[in-house]
């Protein structure tokens, strides 16, 4: 006759989650980054695929928005412009905006638009927003070529504080993913968030002195505090800076910009990482 074991006899296997490991694990990322080129290039090449003027897109886009803004706000409004010619101007703010929004806006989507792979394969889910970074960044650089073009057809040249146009860069996009990191989390549980995200950009554009200069004397000193505040509002004068030369924002209004990005990129790298597990589950 056989003896049955009781169920405390057998032996068990449990199973259960890792434990949570870094925030940015580099050397996954490292293993998996000819993945991260390959998504930012398919990225690139569906976003101007089938359309007549292809990467063309990439810069008359700006450069319509600027001479817009030069004509509502340079000609009607007879706002300063720092002393530039408007419509340089108004395109460097516009070059430095589009890279915050463009990197928000694609970090935002990434997950979303990539639920096929989330849900069937293994990788680092950063990968995701890191590879629509790249792709942001991509579009940028060809809108700061086109900026140094117009500088040198109107005569504007650059000072010492060029070096620095990769550190306020830097800065936005650290910000710009932070935010991305944690909209995207977001959005795998709620799609309201896709909706959410253009209303507060277009916000934020008319917030922040994107085509109009800190330097006018019609905004009240309490409003100006107010703009402040805002920490696009510092980078985007300090990118003008490092073009023009002129304007420079106070060091403290930098500072309080830095560590709100820092901030803001922490905070968003926490949400990304305690959702990373669900997001092949509710996706």
């Amino acid at each position: 006759m056989l003896d049955i074991a009781s169920a405390s006899e057998l032996p068990h296997v449990r199973i259960r989650a890792s434990e949570p490991g870094p925030l940015i694990d580099l050397p996954e990322l490292l293993r998996f980054r000819d993945l991260l080129w390959t998504l930012a290039e398919r990225d690139l090449r569906v976003r101007y695929k089938q359309t007549a003027l292809g990467v063309i897109w990439v810069v008359l886009q700006p450069l319509m928005a600027a001479l817009i803004f030069a004509f509502v706000f340079g000609v009607i409004a007879g706002l300063p412009s720092d002393g530039e010619p408007y419509l340089v101007f108004a395109f460097a703010g516009i070059t430095a905006w589009n890279t915050f929004a463009n990197v928000l806006n694609r970090a935002s989507g990434s997950l979303v638009a990539n639920g096929g792979m989330l849900s069937k394969i293994y990788f680092p889910r950063l990968i995701l927003p890191l590879s629509a970074v790249v792709s942001a960044l991509v579009d940028s650089s060809f809108s700061v070529v086109l900026m140094f073009v117009m500088m040198a057809i109107y005569r504007v040249w650059p000072g010492w504080g060029i070096v620095f146009l990769p550190v306020w860069l830097l800065i936005l996009v650290v910000l710009a993913l932070g935010l991305g990191l944690m909209t995207s989390s977001w959005m795998v549980r709620y799609r309201d968030v896709a909706h959410v995200i253009p209303v507060l950009l277009q916000l934020g554009l008319f917030i922040s002195p994107v085509a109009w200069s800190m330097t006018n004397t019609k905004l009240s000193a309490r409003f100006l505090w107010v703009l402040r505040l805002n920490p696009l509002t510092s980078l985007l004068e300090a990118f003008r800076w490092s073009l023009f030369g002129r304007g420079a924002p106070p060091l403290a209004a930098l500072a309080y910009s830095l560590v709100v990005a820092l901030a803001v990129f922490w905070m968003g790298m926490m949400v990304f990482k305690q959702q990373e597990r669900s997001f092949a589950d509710v996706i």
